[in-house]
């Protein structure tokens, strides 16, 4: 089993979800999370100062899935979510090593 961790632009989120759904990728978690890359950030000034703010907004989705299915969720993420500009996003893939269902205790493929 594979964890595929992508960070994508808030304004893909729901053509990205439309898209797992319709490849029937079962099991995603969405969080709201801040960062930054080569953008680094930008200026604004607040209450008279100027401040620099060095991280931006972000989705991360995380999708748990057979090791014979990354290709494919990896191409439909960046099919759906590159723009070709600075700030698309990154996706890093990882093992899992044990997943275990808590309702049954089913460990393995069965719980995906």
């Amino acid at each position: 089993m594979k964890k595929i961790e992508a960070i994508i632009q808030p304004a893909k989120l729901e053509e990205m979800k439309e898209a797992l759904n319709k490849s029937e990728v079962k099991g995603v978690t969405i969080t709201q999370v801040m960062g930054c890359g080569v953008t680094k950030g930008w200026t604004e000034f607040y209450r008279g100062a100027e401040v620099f703010l060095n991280v931006l907004p972000k989705v991360m989705i995380m999708i748990v899935t057979q090791d014979d299915r990354v290709d494919e969720i990896i191409n439909l993420i960046i099919q759906t979510c590159r723009s070709g500009s600075f700030g698309d996003g990154k996706i890093f893939v990882t093992d899992v090593e044990r997943a275990i269902r808590i309702r049954s205790r089913e460990e393995g493929d069965k719980v995906l």
